[in-house]
């Protein structure tokens, strides 16, 4: 089994490093709606290796995000009235990093649903830090220790944790044993997810589309909410 060293991507459909082990998901796996596909990225790891080493986070809450040909089309969704250069990612093939900037100095990624052409997408909001924490830290401006939640709690500070960026990353295959970003079933057991309207946003906000890891510290928006638990598959 590869342990992650020497190159660029993960070169392997398997790896492992430190006490964290995982298998690359296929692109199989994303080619559903997206309101499926958010719910079973509960509990898998997102790897990224950079030019500052190696960086992993369990995902622990998400977003999906509805593709223009749903009825109605998701107002809220970048791609609801088609394609444009901006989110040309999205209707391509599933599995692939769609990274945008907000508020002209950070960024957000999703990772791309749906056949070709459809356009869904999950939006990544927040991760449970499991390796690389100093760089996590250094990334986000903090000091080396700082709590696991100011690391990847939020959508932004995960992006700036792992040091994504839209110029580099906008676009990434993340099924590919070569990239440097990939997701990765590691085997821990989700059962259940509490579902609640999705935050931050100004247009379907009462549409129940977030999924959250209910009670873990690493969850972004408000210290309480209420929603609707889900058994998972």
């Amino acid at each position: 089994m590869s342990t992650m060293q020497g190159t660029p991507g993960f070169d392997s459909e398997t790896w492992e490093i430190k006490n964290i082990s995982g298998r690359r998901l296929p692109r199989a796996f994303y080619e559903d709606a997206p309101e499926r596909v958010a719910p079973r990225l509960l509990g898998k790891i997102l790897a990224y290796r950079g030019p500052h080493g190696l960086v992993v986070g369990r995902i622990v809450e998400v977003e999906a995000y509805l593709g223009p040909h749903n009825t109605p089309p998701d107002p809220a969704a970048h791609s609801h009235r088609g394609p444009t250069p901006r989110n040309r990612v999205l209707f391509g093939p599933a599995g692939h990093a769609y990274v945008y900037a907000i508020y002209g100095r950070y960024f957000c990624m999703n990772l791309s649903c749906e056949a070709e052409g459809r356009a869904g997408c999950v939006l990544l909001r927040a991760l449970e830090p499991l390796a690389g924490l100093d760089a996590m830290a250094t990334n986000r401006g903090l000091t080396p220790g700082a709590a696991a939640k100011l690391l990847t709690s939020g959508p932004s500070r995960l992006c700036q944790a792992l040091g994504l960026t839209c110029a580099e990353h906008n676009g990434l295959d993340v099924t590919r044993a070569d990239s440097p970003l990939q997701v990765l079933d590691g085997g821990y057991a989700v059962t259940e997810a509490l579902v609640t309207p999705r935050i931050g946003i100004k247009e379907a906000v009462d549409w129940p589309l977030r999924f959250v890891l209910h009670g873990h510290a690493c969850v972004s928006g408000p210290k309480s909410f209420t929603g609707r638990r889900v058994q998972l598959s």
